[in-house]
């Protein structure tokens, strides 16, 4: 299965990059796509409702508007990246439109620009599936151990 990576403009690709590289690192094979819930909604629409059809198993979406309305359509786990835009409110205005989805519209959210951690944590989602991943991120974690007592 792979992983989607969605954002609103090609700006965020500077945060958003970071869940493909760590995805790329643990071998999840990734899809990236500018999405915009503001300006592109018809698009948005389509890809949250079609992206299990691709193979395609999380969805991590960048900024806010886009991951609430792309995790009330699709049936696949989402998990938000607060992005601090060039017109933020020093990134709160991205950080409360993730976390306050209502009911029934989960959406996993990591750190403002915490791209990386949300492609590791969609690794892990998609590990449930698949052993040979979940091996490779056993590996990357004590990997990161070893980094501690290196330093």
């Amino acid at each position: 299965m792979k992983a989607g990576i969605i954002m609103g403009s090609d700006s965020d690709l500077k945060v958003m990059g970071a869940a493909r590289d760590v995805l790329e690192e643990l071998g999840v094979e990734t899809e990236i796509d500018i999405v915009s819930a503001h300006r592109t909604p018809e698009k948005m629409f389509d890809y949250a409702k079609n992206a299990h059809n691709r193979d395609i198993g999380v969805i991590i979406a960048g900024a806010g508007g886009a991951a609430g309305m792309v995790a009330a359509i699709s049936p696949l786990p989402v998990i938000g990246v607060p992005v601090k835009s060039s017109n933020s409110i020093d990134g709160w205005d991205s950080v409360l439109s993730i976390l306050q989805m209502p009911a029934g519209v989960p959406v996993a959210t990591v750190a403002l620009d915490g791209a990386r951690n949300a492609g590791i944590l969609g690794a892990q989602i998609l590990s449930t599936a698949d052993p040979a991943l979940r091996e490779r991120i056993i590996a990357f974690k004590e990997a990161l151990k070893e980094k501690v007592f290196k330093a």
